[in-house]
């Protein structure tokens, strides 16, 4: 049987945005090394990452949270690149013990594209995006034109949040 020289079509580039979050151990070196790691996944390059902003936890305890956004360009399907988080999440010691329990590092597939899925394990955009000051605030800094599906323009969303303490940390 002949071998076939055709290749694959390479997979479609996609824009996803990553929330970071860390409010356990060295947060800001934590969170240092999650963009290193994101920026090496493969077919992944890192185009944008947002400041450091300090926020309360919210719906639990414990130190607040360091938290930040991130662009990537990928050609990782949105489950495959959540896999590839939750591995990070796991090489950085990351716990799940119960619901919103504070952690080492906490990494949210927002958005993949303009894409719309709803499952058990993945629900695209994140279904509580709209809802969280820590998401909005650094995601607007980043993507300040971006319409979330079925939610709106970042900018206007912000105005949801306005009563969450949010406050954005000078650079390093």
């Amino acid at each position: 049987m002949p071998r076939s020289t055709e290749r694959p079509a390479p997979r479609q580039q996609s824009t996803a945005y990553v929330a970071l979050g860390a409010n356990l151990g060295d947060a800001r070196a934590t969170l240092d090394a999650a963009f290193v790691a994101l920026a090496g996944l493969p077919g992944t390059a890192l185009q944008a990452a947002s400041s450091l902003y300090r926020t309360a936890p919210i719906d639990s305890s414990g130190p607040d949270y360091l938290n930040a956004v991130v662009r990537l360009d990928t050609t990782l399907a949105p489950r495959a690149l959540l896999a590839a988080l939750h591995a990070i999440e796991d090489a950085h010691g990351r716990a799940r013990p119960y619901r919103n329990a504070p952690r080492t590092l906490d990494l949210d597939l927002l958005m993949h594209d303009q894409r719309r899925l709803e499952g058990p394990a993945l629900t695209l955009p994140h279904p509580r995006l709209h809802e969280r000051a820590f998401v909005l605030w650094p995601l607007a800094e980043i993507a300040p034109n971006l319409v979330v599906p079925g939610r709106g323009h970042v900018k206007l969303l912000l105005s949801q949040v306005a009563g969450q303490r949010i406050d954005k940390l000078p650079p390093c």
